[in-house]
């Protein structure tokens, strides 16, 4: 399966922030959508980084909480690793096992066009080992 299937059972809106935002706001934006990462980005296109809970837990145990007055850009992970729509759900979910992250933004033509989460990949591995639990128990139920 290919993530644009996944994007179509989620939807491809994604919630983004300003770079200049202060991360005391950023953190306020991920408690009002129940995320745990928002893309960064000026214009909303362009993805100039992500910053996530974990990166705002690091800052402030190097910073102290002075670390969330300042804004997004210092604290976001500028080097995103993305994938395309037609990435399969599979090499997806290898990319995000070896480099540990959660959050993986979807590009077409240079653009952002929605963000996969490490909860939709594992929300779509269970709905498919059910599915595939149903079709086995119907078989052994009614074998002919």
């Amino acid at each position: 399966m290919q993530v644009s299937v996944l994007l179509q059972a989620k939807g491809v809106g994604v919630v983004t922030v300003s770079p200049d935002l202060i991360t005391s706001e950023v953190v306020a934006v991920l408690a009002e959508h129940h995320i745990g990462a928002v893309v960064v980005s000026a214009d909303g296109r362009h993805i100039d980084g992500v910053l996530s809970e974990r990166d705002v837990v690091r800052a402030i145990a190097r910073e102290g909480a002075g670390a969330l007055d300042e804004p997004a850009r210092r604290w976001m992970t500028a080097e995103v690793v993305t994938c395309q729509p037609d990435t399969t759900v599979e090499e997806l979910m290898n990319t995000m096992t070896d480099r540990r992250i959660r959050h993986v933004p979807v590009v077409v033509d240079g653009g952002l066009s929605g963000l996969i989460s490490i909860g939709d990949v594992v929300k779509d591995r269970i709905s498919g080992l059910e599915a595939e639990k149903q079709v086995l128990n119907d078989y052994i139920s009614h074998p002919y």
